[in-house]
């Protein structure tokens, strides 16, 4: 069974039961009053109502066809029996009492009509549901009596049609929008993915090609050797799968960083920037209280910062302090470089944008960038504890 369906017959089943139990329980007050019901037929009409209101719960909480026939035939049963029971002159009184266990009756009538064609289903109930009404009418035109009986009918009939159509309507409008959730997180994912691919090639690869296409100035022959075998095997890796070796290329790790000392970290990457002519001077404890991806995050930013300035600020050496409050751990890179104009700086460049920005944005943290032509460049890394 469908969704919707499942559903809709829940919701038409506990509607059923809220209506058959406030019926039975007017009807069980009207028969207690004294007069209405001769006093042999009270406790039949008492036990019957009791009887009613248990398989109306049963019905709620199964839904099983049996509950439904014990509904239909307890309801013709009450309604005959309240009409052969009820004391003399108890006329207005009576056939209320009467009309009411055809209203009880009726409570099976938003359970079977699912469906229009299913009212054909009813009528086996319905007509002798309407015989009791009718017998114990006195001084009421027919017709009348006979409207007022179909009322509880119809009225059942069009709610369950209703809800019928209603539930279904809903059940696909919730679907569609998880679907429509579904389909934006994946895109965003998907988005989230790209731009890690971007990084990492920007990071990798884009760099050891732009040592290339400069013949390699400033770099031995083996650390641009080394880089580039670390950048292809790095590569070959991430196409076929399984735990990458090297675990690193250039600046770019696969496996965290918080596998080794976040100052043995930042030595390797001081170490390697030495290897490529530019000489990174530490300041400050060189400790970094950071973990997990926020660690990674904030030292990849930094040696992004560092080839940065290897590759623009035309000058070889870079300062770098560390220091840290009780909230944030901050890097200061700062060189004394050409400069540049920020404004002047494309939106489509990635490195500073994507292996950045992007980057401690991912974790909570921000950058600062402060350069002017000719005045060198200062770019303040944060990143929250």
């Amino acid at each position: 069974m469908i969704r919707s369906a499942r559903e809709r017959d829940r919701l038409l089943r506990h509607s059923a039961c809220g209506i058959g139990l406030l019926t039975e329980a007017g009807a069980l007050g009207m028969a207690l009053i004294p007069g209405t019901l001769q006093p042999a037929a009270v406790p039949f009409a008492v036990a019957l109502l009791l009887g009613m209101m248990a398989a109306h719960v049963e019905l709620a909480r199964t839904g099983r066809r049996s509950r439904v026939i014990a509904v239909a035939v307890g309801g013709l049963l009450l309604g005959w029996g309240l009409a052969l029971g009820l004391a003399p002159g108890a006329d207005f009184a009576g056939f209320v009492l009467v009309n009411t266990a055809n209203a009880v009756t009726a409570s099976i009538a938003v359970v079977v009509t699912t469906s229009a064609r299913r009212l054909l289903l009813l009528l086996p109930v319905l007509l002798p549901s309407l015989i009791p009404s009718v017998l114990v009418s006195s001084g009421t035109m027919i017709p009348t009596v006979v409207v007022q009986s179909l009322l509880p009918w119809g009225t059942l009939c069009g709610f369950a049609l209703w809800i019928s159509t209603a539930v279904p309507r809903v059940v696909r409008r919730i679907d569609s929008i998880g679907n429509a959730h579904r389909v934006e997180r994946l895109a965003s994912e998907t988005e989230a993915q790209r731009r890690q691919g971007a990084r990492l090639l920007h990071d990798t690869v884009l760099a050891t090609l732009t040592l290339l296409a400069h013949s390699g100035r400033g770099v031995s022959v083996e650390a641009l050797r080394q880089q580039a075998a670390q950048d292809a095997q790095l590569l070959r890796q991430l196409r076929l799968g399984g735990t990458p070796t090297p675990s690193a290329s250039g600046s770019y790790q696969l496996t965290s960083v918080t596998s080794a000392p976040a100052a043995n970290t930042l030595e390797t990457v001081r170490n390697r920037f030495g290897r490529m002519g530019l000489d990174v001077i530490l300041h400050g404890s060189g400790q970094v209280a950071l973990t997990g991806a926020a660690l990674d995050s904030f030292v990849l930013a930094l040696a992004e910062c560092l080839e940065n300035v290897r590759r623009h600020s035309g000058v070889a050496s870079a300062d770098v302090t560390i220091t840290e409050d009780e909230a944030t751990v901050r890097a200061m890179v700062t060189d004394a470089g050409a400069g540049f104009d920020i404004a002047t700086v494309p939106d489509t460049k990635l490195g500073f944008k994507e292996s950045v920005i992007a980057r401690l944005g991912d974790v909570g943290g921000r950058t600062r960038l402060f350069s002017a032509p000719g005045s060198g460049t200062t770019v303040v890394l944060e990143v929250p504890k």
